[in-house]
């Protein structure tokens, strides 16, 4: 046999279904539906949930404090939401109402082009995670009442920060922000 029968048969056969494709054509429905109602087709989404589970000084020394910080962030969705970044600021009340003893950053935000390895939450509708960080300070020995509050246990503390989400795509929907204050 003649291996140029075979491409022949091959080039026929390729031929034959792309001259389909192009007779056929793409089904366009040029037909749109008559909505006067005015609803946008961005998905609409309802503000996720967050509460401060716990803060903890968990280790204390003459050198050091660990303190630990939990919160809860609930979705009330039916569809899944990502919660990109959520950045807090940590006070103790009794020592100072303006100067922050610590905060951090729990997730990343994506810049630029979709990154690969981000370090992101994906929370499913209906559900809760609980989001955790651990701050480190260091005793300077300027602040010894704010030392003697860590070793007697009667912190007073605020929390304030910001939530960044979305729907359950990067790029889906529009980014969100939920600020949240608390005391305790």
């Amino acid at each position: 046999m003649n291996p140029k029968i075979f491409v022949g048969i091959a080039v026929a056969a390729l031929a034959a279904v792309l001259g389909g494709i192009l007779i056929m054509g793409p089904s366009i429905d040029l037909e749109s539906p008559s909505s006067t109602s005015g609803t946008s087709d961005i998905p609409q989404i309802q503000p996720i949930q967050i509460e401060l589970e716990e803060i903890v000084v968990s280790k204390i020394s003459e050198r050091s404090a660990t303190i630990d910080v939990a919160f809860e962030i609930s979705n009330p969705n039916d569809r899944s939401v990502i919660v990109t970044t959520m950045d807090y600021q940590l006070y103790e009340t009794g020592y100072s109402q303006s100067e922050q003893l610590g905060g951090g950053q729990i997730g990343h935000r994506a810049q630029g082009m979709v990154e690969f390895g981000s370090n992101y939450y994906t929370l499913l509708g209906g559900n809760s995670i609980i989001l955790r960080d651990e701050i480190v300070l260091r005793n300077s020995g300027n602040t010894p009442e704010l030392w003697s509050a860590f070793e007697s246990d009667t912190n007073t503390w605020k929390v304030s920060g910001v939530v960044f989400y979305n729907l359950s795509s990067m790029t889906s929907g529009q980014e969100n922000e939920l600020f949240f204050e608390f005391t305790q």
